[in-house]
C-alpha cells in the first residue's frame, strides 16, 4: 500500500473516533440522566469503565490463553501501559488543551470541578497501584492473590462511593442522537447508541494505529517509536476523545473523571488479572514505568492538597515524565 492510501485511512480513521465519540458521550450522558446519578459518577464510572473494558480483553486473553511466555510479556505490557499513558500523557494533553481552548476564546483557562471528587480517584489510584508496585517485591503467590482480592473490593468501595455522591447541577443535554424528538428516549435506544459509539472509538482507534505504523513503515520509522508513540493509542485514544470532546464543550466534571476514573480501573482490575495470572516478576522498564504513573499521579494529588485546585500549566508540565521515559527507552 502506498503513502497516499496510508494517509485516506488515516483521516478515515479520524473521523469514524470522532463519529462513535460523539455517539458515545451523548449515549453515557443520557444514561448518567436517565438514572439519576452525579456527572462523576457518569465520567469515572460509565464512561471510563466503558473505554477501558476493550482493552481489559487485551490481557485476559494473552494471560489465560495465550501460549509461552510471550503470552505474560503482551499482557503485563497492556496492563501497566495503560496507568502510565493516562497519568503522564493524557493528563497533561487535556490541560494543554485547556490552555488552547482559553487561548482561542472558547473557554476560561480554569478546570470547573468538584476537585474532591478528583481527590477521590486519585487516592485510589496510588493506593491501589502502591500495592501493585510492592507485590513485585514479594515473589509469594499467597501475599499476589491476597492483593488481587483487596484491589477488586477497593474497586467496589469506590464504585460505591462515586454512586452515592451528591447529584449536583445538570450541564446543557443535547437530545439523543437515535432519538432527536423525544424528550426522554428509551434506555434500549441509549444503550443502542452507546454501543454502537464503543464500537466506532474501537475500530477507528485501531484503524489509525495500522495506518499511522503503515506510514511509519513506508517511511522508515525505527519500530522502537511505533512500539513507544503510535501503538498504546490504539487503547487511549477512546479515553482522550470522549475527554477532550467534554471539555471543550466545558464539562470538565466529565472530561477529567473519564480519565482519573479510568486511571482507578486500570490500576485495580487489570492490576488483579496480572497478579492472579502471573509469577508478577516485573523488569527494569515496566517498574520505571509504573514508578513514573506513581509519580505523576502524587503530582496531580499533591496539587490539590496545597492549593485545592489544578494549574494547567503546572499539570501540562508532568508530560516531561512521558518524554524523559521516551528518551530512556531510545537511547538503553
Amino acid at each position: 500500500m502506498s503513502v497516499t492510501l496510508y494517509a485516506v485511512l488515516f483521516v478515515a480513521s479520524v473521523v469514524i473516533t470522532l463519529g462513535g465519540c460523539a455517539l458515545f458521550t451523548n449515549g453515557i450522558e443520557w444514561l448518567g440522566k436517565r438514572l439519576h446519578v452525579s456527572e462523576g459518577a457518569v465520567g469515572s464510572i460509565f464512561a471510563a469503565v466503558g473505554t477501558t473494558l476493550p482493552e481489559t480483553s487485551i490481557p485476559i486473553i494473552a494471560i489465560f490463553f495465550g501460549q509461552g511466555q510471550e503470552r505474560a510479556e503482551v499482557g503485563l505490557g497492556a496492563i501497566l501501559g495503560a496507568p502510565f499513558m493516562l497519568s503522564t500523557l493524557v493528563v497533561p494533553i487535556l490541560a494543554g488543551l485547556l490552555l488552547l481552548y482559553a487561548r482561542m476564546g472558547k473557554r476560561s483557562a480554569s478546570f470547573k470541578l468538584n476537585y474532591t471528587e478528583v481527590r477521590t480517584d486519585l487516592g485510589f489510584f496510588l493506593v491501589g497501584y502502591g500495592i501493585a508496585i510492592a507485590c513485585a517485591f514479594i515473589p509469594s503467590p499467597a501475599v499476589h492473590y491476597g492483593a488481587g482480592v483487596v484491589l477488586i473490593l477497593m474497586y467496589l468501595y469506590y464504585m460505591k462511593i462515586k454512586f452515592g455522591a451528591e447529584h449536583e447541577g445538570e450541564s446543557h443535554l443535547d437530545a439523543l442522537f437515535f432519538a432527536k424528538r423525544s424528550a426522554v428516549p428509551s434506555y434500549f435506544l441509549i444503550g443502542l447508541q452507546g454501543l454502537i459509539g464503543l464500537v466506532g472509538l474501537a475500530a477507528g482507534a485501531h484503524l489509525f494505529v495500522g495506518a499511522a505504523e503503515g506510514i511509519a513503515t513506508q517511511l522508515h520509522v525505527s519500530p522502537l517509536l511505533l512500539a513507544l508513540l503510535i501503538a498504546p493509542l490504539a487503547t487511549e485514544l477512546p479515553e482522550m476523545s470522549n475527554s477532550f470532546l467534554w471539555l471543550y464543550q466545558k464539562k470538565d466534571t466529565l472530561a477529567v473523571g473519564n480519565v482519573t476514573g479510568a486511571m482507578v480501573f486500570q490500576g485495580t482490575f487489570p492490576v488483579t488479572i496480572g497478579l492472579i495470572g502471573t509469577s508478577w516478576t516485573l523488569g527494569p522498564s515496566a517498574l520505571v514505568t509504573m514508578g513514573l504513573a506513581m509519580i505523576a499521579g502524587f503530582f496531580c494529588f499533591a496539587q490539590l492538597l496545597r492549593g485545592g485546585h489544578w494549574r494547567p500549566w503546572l499539570l501540562a508540565s508532568g508530560a516531561i515524565l512521558y518524554i524523559g521515559f521516551t528518551i530512556y527507552a531510545w537511547s538503553s
